[in-house]
């Protein structure tokens, strides 16, 4: 009887995802009629669409260095397919629904403790991960806006006239987790978890891995701004560095509204309202919901194997 219970749980938990990804998707598109979302893609040029679409599969495949990273952290193996699932699925939803904790961190409790790994690890693993996902933002966005620094809109009503300031604070932190490394070596007990330092090469791992990842998202956007916009990629990282960390922080679903505000009260002085909507639209059904389609698609498949297998296994007791 528990396992049946266990079972319908589990199948639960998984298509309660599928329907919260259809209502993310739903939501975002409400404000757009079919005729915008066609107008702003049909005015990308097939090429940079393309580019965008590869430069987020090459983002997706880096994320997966998350898991493969945390998992040689805990010092567990498990195998690179088994993780490469888990870590697109967890990262699909968790990236345009938001609420990390109830998406990707579940996603990843429900796959990989059905493979055998405890819940201690999973829980080892996710912050891992979590942190990493930080440390590249410290590292890039410190760096940029520390030898670039834009200026920041006063509608934010931040206490800095440019984001300088805030550059050193993220390189400082990121100084200060790299000098851990190396001399911290006893566990750190925060807020009742331990804490233990990697050692420095796994660091330099977590900030190249993240750093990437950063990268390549801010180029998905990049490829599908108006070709006309007098904007370097280095300059538009900055803004979509200092966008992102807002949405993130905000906790919205996919940022949403916030990234898009920052955006806009940047760029609007170089293109038309318009056109930058049109292009962030294009970016998140690129970055956001192509992705998300593709792991609802996997979760359901793999929700639909897990039962059958389960049942086929009660049968037989």
């Amino acid at each position: 009887m528990l396992k049946k219970l266990q079972i319908n749980f589990s199948t639960l938990f998984g298509f309660s995802l599928l329907v919260l990804s259809l209502w993310a998707i739903a939501s975002e598109l409400h404000e757009y009629n079919y005729r915008d979302i066609l107008n702003s893609l049909a005015a990308i040029p097939k090429s940079r669409l393309s580019w965008a679409i590869w430069l987020t599969v090459l983002g997706y495949l880096v994320m997966i260095g998350y898991d493969i990273l945390g998992f040689s952290y805990i010092n567990r193996s498990l195998s690179w397919n088994k993780i490469a699932l888990t870590s697109f699925i967890s990262s699909a939803f968790s990236n345009t629904i938001g609420f990390a904790l109830l998406t990707g961190s579940a996603i990843r409790y429900r796959f990989y403790s059905s493979w055998g790994v405890s819940a201690v690890a999973i829980a080892q693993v996710i912050a891992f991960a979590n942190f990493t996902f930080w440390l590249g933002m410290f590292a890039v966005a410190g760096c940029l806006f520390l030898i670039n620094p834009l200026k920041i809109p006063t509608q934010l009503h931040l206490p800095f006239a440019t984001v300088r300031p805030i550059g050193v604070i993220f390189l400082l932190l990121v100084a200060g987790y790299l000098v851990g490394s190396i001399f911290v070596k006893q566990p750190l007990i925060i807020r009742g978890q331990e804490f233990r330092f990697p050692d420095f090469k796994i660091s330099l791992i977590q900030i190249a891995i993240s750093s990437l990842d950063w990268i390549l998202a801010a180029a998905v956007l990049y490829a599908v701004l108006p070709s006309h916009i007098s904007l370097s990629y280095l300059d538009f990282l900055g803004i979509y560095l200092l966008a992102m960390f807002a949405g993130v922080v905000s906790n919205v679903p996919g940022g949403l509204g916030v990234f898009e505000t920052i955006i806009l009260l940047i760029l609007s002085s170089k293109v038309s309202a318009a056109a930058i909507l049109g292009s962030m639209l294009a970016y998140r059904g690129v970055y956001y919901f192509l992705p998300l389609l593709v792991a609802s698609g996997l979760l359901g498949l793999y929700e639909i194997i897990f039962r059958t297998r389960n049942l086929k296994n009660i049968n037989k007791l």
